[in-house]
């Protein structure tokens, strides 16, 4: 489809904070090809007003597990271990595929509606998730969780190359597969091999949890004598392309391998406070050069699947916790949502930036708000201002998703019926 984007305000995210006014932006096939001045014969077949309106590049949820909405609200204010191990656990003993479904419908429609565009998801019986992908418009890098030895594990790992055969590259690229050992302290070092071997088999990247708390890391200690970055490095794991989610607790030691290796980071700010786990180092993994995306990780320990709470979590936090006021700063918040998500998902050539060539997946945020008022900074605005409510239209691969807050792909009511039916089943069983 041809669109056109009138007269609106755009922030690139290609040049630091470059800011256009009352610019015009053309979309043919899925993707950008004029910012400014539009050809006399381009010939739309539909335009959008966007006077009132920011453009920007749509967010990237780098690490979450969407189907895991109907566990939302269920088991809260618990120590990290106890809520694992005691609540969350055996409740995933109990799921079944139409829970995966309509938990990872609810999700999109939360990540739709506040503007994310593309995320990345780690859980098990991905083919529900990846239906409901694929149904919705958005885009997704999608794992099927990996967990076990090597002798119990095989037959996830074939589930694993199922899942990729069948999906990866799908829905016109929008659907990607990755690979995905759930943690050192699930998979035995065995395991974790023959996983980067089906990687390397079929160039999956890697989407693993390192180091997300104190008692992970002091077991590895005793286990491996070293800490979980240094034991996966070890392993080859870094070897290929990976996106560690949490890193919470790292020595200067794991902070040069992270960044030697170009592992991207997966931050996760309302999760690791919620579960009392810390908050990530961020600002010494920037200024190392590691890239580091943002994450709402799971709607169980977050509650929420909103990248605006995590943006200004991510521009607040670090300024208190390093007592710097001038860390993290508005924009690198907002790239942690944008570019960098973008290059820690393997997709920084197509998304992250609005760059004539690139892919069309554009969010439009309503400008004409109390709380954005007045405009000096839209930088600052969507850092320390916006909500996810403020988002108005959801363009993905040239598609309109979304317009004036309702999404086009999905029957919202049908959704939230079918999640509370399922959830209360999942309870009773």
């Amino acid at each position: 489809m041809k669109i056109l984007i009138k007269n609106t305000d755009l922030l690139t995210m290609a040049d630091e904070d470059q800011i256009l006014h009352n610019v015009n932006i053309s979309i043919d096939s899925g993707r950008i090809t004029h910012i400014g001045d539009i050809p006399n014969d381009f010939t739309p077949e539909k335009i959008i007003d966007g006077r009132e309106k920011l453009v920007m590049p749509g967010l990237v949820n780098s690490h979450t597990h969407i189907a895991m909405s109907v566990f939302r609200n269920y088991a809260d204010d618990l120590s990290f271990w106890p809520w694992l191990t005691e609540k969350i656990l055996p409740l995933e003993e109990k799921l079944i595929a139409q829970d995966i479904y309509w938990g990872s419908m609810l999700s999109i429609v939360e990540m739709l509606k506040s503007g994310i565009t593309s995320f990345a998801d780690m859980y098990f019986l991905m083919d529900e998730t990846a239906k409901a992908v694929s149904q919705s418009g958005i885009r997704a890098s999608l794992t099927r969780g990996l967990a076990g030895n090597e002798s119990e594990g095989q037959s996830k790992i074939e589930e694993a190359i199922e899942f990729y055969k069948k999906w990866h590259g799908t829905d016109n690229g929008r659907i990607a597969v990755d690979a995905g050992p759930h943690a050192p302290y699930t998979c035995s070092s065995a395991y974790i091999n023959m996983i980067i071997e089906m990687a390397k088999k079929y160039n999956m990247r890697i989407h693993i949890h390192l180091s997300e708390s104190k008692k992970e890391v002091e077991n590895s200690y005793e286990k491996y004598n070293k800490s979980p970055i240094a034991h996966v490095n070890d392993l080859g794991l870094f070897e290929l392309p990976t996106m560690a989610a949490h890193c919470v607790y790292l020595s200067n030691e794991d902070i040069d391998i992270l960044a030697d290796k170009r592992v991207h980071v997966l931050n996760n700010p309302a999760s690791n406070l919620k579960l009392g786990n810390g908050f990530a180092p961020i600002n010494k993994l920037l200024k190392n050069g590691v890239n580091v995306a943002l994450g709402t990780d799971g709607a169980s320990s977050n509650n929420s699947q909103n990248m605006f709470k995590e943006i200004s979590l991510a521009g607040l936090i670090n300024k208190g916790i390093n007592n710097d006021s001038t860390c993290v700063k508005a924009i690198t918040a907002l790239k942690m949502a944008t570019i960098n998500g973008a290059k820690a998902l393997g997709l920084d050539d197509s998304i992250g930036t609005i760059e004539v060539g690139k892919k069309a997946d554009i969010i439009l945020i309503d400008m004409k708000k109390a709380h954005l008022y007045p405009k000096h900074n839209p930088v600052s605005a969507m850092v320390y201002s916006a909500q996810g409510s403020d988002v108005d239209t959801v363009i993905i691969d040239g598609k309109v998703v979304m317009e004036s807050r309702e999404i086009k792909t999905i029957d919202i009511e049908e959704v939230m019926y079918n999640v509370e039916k399922h959830a209360k089943e999942l309870i009773k069983r």
